[in-house]
């Protein structure tokens, strides 16, 4: 079947959408303001990241699928963009393809902004006549960018100029972009919640899995900065992970170096330093442990009863006189 064929059978399936909204009032307010979906040359991954002043907007503008694409369904929202667009992209069909077939039974495309790329990094964009302005988008290879209800005009620009001179991650890229459309006036309402969502290059049949990012900030006066935290979060618990594999193999030199890059990031954060060091005590490396302990068990003694119910469990096994090292360090902290 080609793939004119094929969109028209889907515009057959979807006709129900249209008969089914046809009669519907249009919601009173716009939900999204700009966004970026885009797809990473090298990995293949697809990721959609948006801001907004409304709350939770990661629940309703961004959707990607493993292997298939990503979607950004804004302005006055249908959702219908998101999962029919996924179907179709699935069922063999570009971004431009499956973009088209949805407008044409949408009723009401001329408030819709939507953005797709499929997993070979076509993209597809539509910025309707009734959007509220300022808004307008911009296409660059292996991305799309979009926004509405801009204080100024110029956001899409900054946007594509921020996520083509980005390094690092396909993350880290977009969040790049979403900074500078804040940086160039951002949304005239003020701001409120963001999301990021990253998708493998294909998919392993385990959902969750192919999800490599999904962070969302639902009410926050500075949401890109609390986004951006928690996706550095999100990288430090990824070499902690690293480095519990690196255990798995025998390889404890390994795994040192991974926890460090975690505790390297997020130097205060206790729990990765308390399972660093129960797996330095597992691997038998007590020396490095100890001092590690001592300022965990310092800061909140709690964590030396965690020790013990691990130890009960035969999750931490470690020798009595090891044993008898870290009550010593409780006692000593004013431990119960």
């Amino acid at each position: 079947m080609s793939k004119w064929l094929a969109t028209l059978a889907m515009l057959l399936l979807v006709s129900g959408w249209h008969a089914a909204t046809a009669g519907q009032l249009l919601a009173q307010r716009p939900v999204h303001t700009y966004s970026i979906v885009a797809r990473d040359p090298d990995s293949g991954q697809l990721g959609v990241a948006v801001q907004s002043h409304w709350f939770a907007v990661g629940s309703l503008v961004p959707w990607a699928e493993a292997g298939v694409g990503a979607v950004a369904t804004q302005s006055f929202v249908e959702a219908r963009y998101g999962f029919a667009g996924l179907d179709l992209m699935r069922s063999g069909l570009d971004a431009r393809h499956a973009m088209d077939a949805l407008l044409a039974a949408d009723p009401h495309s001329e408030v819709r902004q939507v953005a797709m790329i499929d997993a070979e990094g076509g993209t597809a964009v539509h910025t309707g006549e009734h959007c509220i302005q300022h808004a307008g988008h911009l296409t660059g290879e292996n991305f799309t960018v979009q926004a509405n209800l801009m204080l100024n005009e110029g956001v899409p620009e900054a946007m594509a100029a921020a996520f083509r001179g980005a390094q690092g991650s396909l993350a880290e890229r977009m969040l790049a972009a979403l900074d500078a459309a804040q940086a160039a006036g951002g949304d005239l309402r003020g701001r409120q919640s963001a999301a990021i969502l990253v998708v493998g290059a294909e998919a392993t049949g385990q959902p969750l899995q192919d999800r490599l990012v999904d962070l969302h900030v639902e009410d926050n006066p500075e949401p890109l900065v609390e986004l951006r935290r928690l996706l550095v979060l999100q990288t430090a618990y990824e070499y902690m992970n690293r480095g519990d594999h690196a255990l798995e193999r025998n390889d404890v030199d390994a795994a040192l170096q991974e926890y460090g890059r975690a505790q390297a990031l997020f130097p205060a954060n206790q729990e990765m330093k308390f399972w660093h060091a129960v797996s330095l005590l597992n691997a038998g490396r007590t020396e490095a442990a100890m001092p590690v302990l001592e300022g965990i068990i310092g800061v909140e003694p709690a964590w030396r009863e965690l020790l013990r119910r691990l130890a009960a469990a035969q999750l931490l096994t470690v020798d009595e006189p090891v044993l008898l090292r870290i009550e010593k360090i409780g006692a000593v902290n004013g431990g119960d």
